[in-house]
């Protein structure tokens, strides 16, 4: 008598933290209102105006380099500062941490998931600017800027996938160096963990390091406020 035997295949456990919810895709609609509603404005109110149309796109541009630089100083502080008990950053402060260790495990996060905490901070930021501010230029740098920002947590997340888990498109935006490569950002999760902080398009990596310009500041906050940046400790998690 002849013994079958039957394979069985247990289910994927999807960790419920990496789920998106209502809240954050309610979030992460809001925030693409109101860059979308920025961005707009700065198209709509700029357009009867072909001399503002030059300087609204130079606008745009500098928004989109400034996002990195920003994306750049906010990761460098949220790695090296706080502690998951910090007031307003301690999840963010958390999530890092987590990644250092787990660095792949971004890429398994649902979009919704990833980018709903910086949404959430670019509804704030922008909404007042959209009721209050009318000028095109302003809204030309402000819906690219914050529009990089908020989806600088997607970006960070492809630059941790492999080709062939991205779009085509994905992969052609990473080699021109439009947003970060998988390439640079690699080097951000190699010793000494102190480099390559920038997140949109790194262009600002190159410099920022060159310079020691997050040394010089870790420098400055341990002698002024005595605070140890975590690249310093031996026992970096990352």
């Amino acid at each position: 008598m002849s013994t079958v035997t039957q394979n069985v295949v247990s289910p994927i456990v999807i960790d419920p933290t990496y789920l998106s919810t209502w809240s954050h895709r309610i979030w992460v609609a809001t925030g693409c209102t109101v860059v979308l509603v920025s961005f707009m404005k700065s198209i709509i109110i700029g357009a009867p105006y072909s001399s503002n149309l030059f300087v609204i796109t130079l606008a745009g541009l500098v928004g989109y380099v400034m996002a990195d630089l920003l994306s750049g100083v906010y990761h460098w502080a949220i790695d090296n500062y706080g502690t998951p008990s910090t007031p307003f950053f301690g999840e963010q402060v958390k999530e890092f941490q987590g990644h250092h260790m787990l660095p792949c495990s971004i890429t398994k996060r649902q979009f919704a998931n990833n980018v709903h905490a910086l949404t959430r901070a670019v509804t704030f930021a922008v909404l007042p600017l959209n009721l209050l501010c009318h000028d095109p230029i302003v809204h030309g740098f402000v819906s690219i800027c914050f529009g990089c920002i908020m989806f600088s947590q997607q970006i960070h997340a492809w630059s941790h996938s492999t080709m062939n888990q991205l779009p085509p498109v994905v992969v052609a935006l990473q080699d021109l160096g439009i947003i970060l490569s998988r390439s640079q950002h690699g080097a951000h999760h190699r010793p000494p963990y102190n480099t390559h902080y920038c997140i949109v398009s790194g262009i600002w990596n190159h410099f920022l390091d060159n310079q020691n310009v997050f040394k010089t500041l870790e420098n400055f906050m341990f002698l002024k406020l005595q605070l140890v940046p975590r690249s310093w400790c031996e026992c970096n998690p990352k």
